[in-house]
């Protein structure tokens, strides 16, 4: 309570002197009367904030979940997308294992082949080493070649 309600309250009703009939100044209903309206715009106000608070939740609510479709599909994209970019990243290291391993066969080819001259050449002198030991176990000798 303010210092001028406080002194209202001993304000003479009415003028001085013979008693008049009067009824003291209700402050209260005066002032509840004067806010009353300004109070009553202020709760359409406070209606209308609450419509624009609850479309907005509803919008924005339509928002995250296009998003989120949004965000699904370029996932879907990106997993679809990923095979033909793994395949696109290993063709060149495939390439090159392949020109390894043909190298690789064609050394051992090289080799294999030295090694069937090799053998082809000593063969003579195996097969006839084979048949005198074979002779001498047999129990007729024959002189090496």
């Amino acid at each position: 309570m303010s210092l001028r309600d406080f002194l209202e309250r001993f304000r003479p009703v009415g003028t001085p002197g013979a008693s008049a009939t009067g009824v003291p100044a209700d402050r209260t209903a005066e002032r509840a009367a004067e806010l009353e309206p300004a109070l009553a715009r202020l709760a359409d106000v406070q209606q209308e904030a609450a419509q624009i608070r609850a479309t907005a939740e509803q919008e924005a609510e339509a928002l995250r979940q296009n998003a989120a479709r949004e965000a699904a599909r370029l996932v879907e994209a990106a997993r679809e997308r990923a095979r033909e970019v793994r395949r696109q990243a290993a063709e060149p290291l495939l390439r090159e294992a392949q020109q390894q391993a043909a190298a690789l066969r064609a050394a051992g080819d090289r080799t294999a082949s030295v090694i069937r001259e090799h053998a082809v050449s000593r063969m003579p002198r195996l097969v006839d080493l084979a048949v005198a030991d074979a002779l001498r176990l047999a129990g007729g000798e024959r002189e090496e070649p």
